[in-house]
């Protein structure tokens, strides 16, 4: 299992980003943090194209669901200040290490200065997250245009730019009244295959044909929301509370 996630830091990384690059794509990744200090050339050349990057946790096998309180406090700080210490970034969001947060999660992250977290999935668009303190948001990820699960399940890269495609039609048409967004989910080790690599490429030339799409980073869409639409969404949810 070490040896084939290994495979996307030794090649299949590498050959996804010479398809990124063709595209002009900015990524936010979620990462693992303790890549950064394991594999320091991967995080250079992510710094280098201007990525963003919320966490997931330090390694994603160790869970929030068992912390305390005050060990799931201290595992932002830690967060925090790993990715400030490697990239210069400031952490501004979250896809919990397996999507292990536990009720305090939301209270807590705003609490640290975190915007959004990516764990619920429940929705095309950003919403409001209603904290103790601070302001966050949840920002749309994607367990259905995920390469890994749906690798796992048999389909292959040609199903996959089938969704994809799928996907962008509908919510570009209905993103024409009102903004959606689309995530889609990647992992070096699987689509950095050798055999599925052409299929990405075939995804990224069709999204990015089409006028008006705005290729961009879950930190960028989670500080345009607040900036243009909280207020806004926070007054209809208390308006419709109030019926």
């Amino acid at each position: 299992e070490y040896s084939y996630r290994d495979y996307g830091n030794r090649a299949g990384f590498w050959r996804m980003t010479e398809v990124l690059d063709a595209y002009g794509i900015k990524c936010c990744v979620s990462l693992n943090l303790a890549v950064l200090e394991h594999y320091p050339e991967i995080g250079a050349a992510m710094v280098q194209r201007g990525w963003d990057f919320m966490s997931h946790g330090i390694y994603n096998t160790r869970y929030l669901n068992p912390y305390t309180e005050e060990q799931e406090r201290a595992f932002y700080q830690d967060c925090i200040e790993t990715l400030k210490r490697h990239t210069g970034k400031q952490l501004k969001g979250m896809l919990g290490p397996a999507i292990s947060g536990t009720e305090r999660t939301p209270d807590l992250m705003a609490e640290a200065g975190l915007i959004y977290h990516t764990d619920w999935m429940h929705d095309d668009q950003p919403v409001p997250i209603k904290v103790q303190s601070g302001t966050l948001i949840s920002v749309p990820y994607s367990v259905e245009l995920n390469d890994s699960p749906t690798f796992r399940q048999h389909y292959e890269g040609d199903y996959f730019e089938l969704m994809c495609k799928a996907q962008f039609d509908q919510l570009y048409k209905e993103g024409a009244s009102s903004g959606r967004v689309m995530c889609i989910a990647l992992h070096p080790f699987t689509i950095g295959q050798p055999h599925r690599i052409k299929y990405l490429d075939r995804i990224l030339s069709y999204i990015m044909s089409h006028d008006g799409v705005w290729q961009t980073t879950a930190d960028e869409i989670a500080d345009y929301y607040i900036a243009n639409y909280y207020d806004q969404a926070v007054a209809h949810a208390a308006k419709l509370n109030s019926q």
